[in-house]
């Protein structure tokens, strides 16, 4: 008989060739040969990709934390209500990953072209952090950046201590640390919208340039919502609130049935009308049957009306399905299997 070649199964990977992007460019004018997509590579013949767990939602028009986009020169984020004005000739030249079951957001990577003067160059990272599904026990984005701080391994000092500043009118907490064997400084600015913590991370070995990326950041747009203690929501977003699918709150409620994948977290965000029913759905990390079976539960789910200022108002709350050994939020709900009752 005729010898077979076997499958390969191959996960889906966020390698930097296959998410490469072309900068910005001036009109007419191709993007410089660096920015420039390679070629890309052929999945090799008898091979299987399986899509992991990933982030996806109910609908495709509520703006979602990893839904930002760079355009005109600029990061915008819809969700967070932000817009960054890149430094001139800088760019985004690869995605980040999906988010984790942690909910870690990478949401955009940006750094200056190969034709940048000198040889200590940069770049800014632009990432979140969903504070209810945080592994560190933190009340909000100040506390999560000292506890950051407390934990850098020795190597590191410590140049400025975590301290509230003002930038575009709006607090931050800020954190800068040095490395010395690598001769790189960091500096983090860390607010807290919709109870995330939204950081910018300038990194550089050069300190006069992460202070003018810095000063860059006066010409931030964001909502009047974000604090570095308190970034709760409200006005045209709902209000946040963690832990609020308790049995207190919720008036009806349906277990999802998962036939297979009990074993992984399933991290969820919701939003509940006015009216107590559930009108949008987030699977921060998901397979796609998890996400079905958890979805036509939630569905069902009935919670009493939030009031405020003595109206009823929508909320944005977070739900752990699933199972995992990490900490977990108050409001977690294991999923029944196939076939229990």
């Amino acid at each position: 008989m005729g010898s077979k070649l076997p499958f390969v199964i191959a996960l889906v990977l966020l390698s930097p060739a296959a998410l490469a992007q072309s900068p910005p460019a001036a009109p007419g004018q191709p993007p410089p040969p660096q920015a420039q997509s390679p070629t890309p590579e052929k999945v090799p013949r008898n091979t299987l990709i399986v899509k992991g767990a990933w982030a996806s939602a109910s609908d495709a028009v509520t703006p979602l934390p990893e839904g930002g986009s760079m355009a005109g020169g600029a990061y915008t984020n819809q969700y967070f209500g932000l817009s960054y004005a890149l430094p001139p000739d800088w760019y985004e030249k690869y995605k980040g990953p999906p988010p984790s079951d942690s909910g870690r957001y990478v949401l955009a990577q940006i750094r200056p072209p190969d034709t940048f003067p000198g040889s200590a160059r940069g770049s800014v990272l632009i990432a979140a952090q969903d504070m209810f599904f945080s592994l560190l026990p933190a009340g909000n984005a100040v506390e999560l950046v000292k506890q950051m701080k407390d934990a850098l391994p020795a190597e590191y000092k410590v140049e400025r201590e975590p301290a509230s500043v003002t930038l575009a009118n709006r607090a931050f907490v800020r954190l800068d640390y040095f490395a010395p064997a690598a001769g790189l400084h960091w500096y983090t600015l860390a607010t807290e919208i919709r109870c995330h913590m939204v950081q910018f991370v300038f990194t550089s070995r050069d300190a006069q340039l992460l202070e003018r990326l810095v000063e860059g950041m006066s010409a931030l747009k964001l909502p009047v919502e974000a604090d570095p203690s308190r970034g709760e929501g409200g006005g045209e977003a709902p209000v946040c609130i963690p832990d609020y699918a308790t049995q207190e709150n919720v008036t009806h409620r349906v277990d999802p049935v998962l036939t297979e994948r009990r074993f992984n977290p399933i991290p969820v965000r919701i939003i509940v009308g006015q009216d107590g029913k559930v009108k949008h759905i987030h699977f921060i990390s998901a397979f796609p049957e998890q996400a079905k079976a958890i979805t036509d539960a939630l569905w069902q789910w009935r919670f009493k009306p939030y009031v405020r200022e003595g109206q009823p108002v929508e909320v944005e709350t977070g739900i752990l399905f699933g199972s995992s050994p990490r900490r977990k939020p108050p409001a977690s709900f294991p999923a029944k299997p196939a076939g229990t009752n």
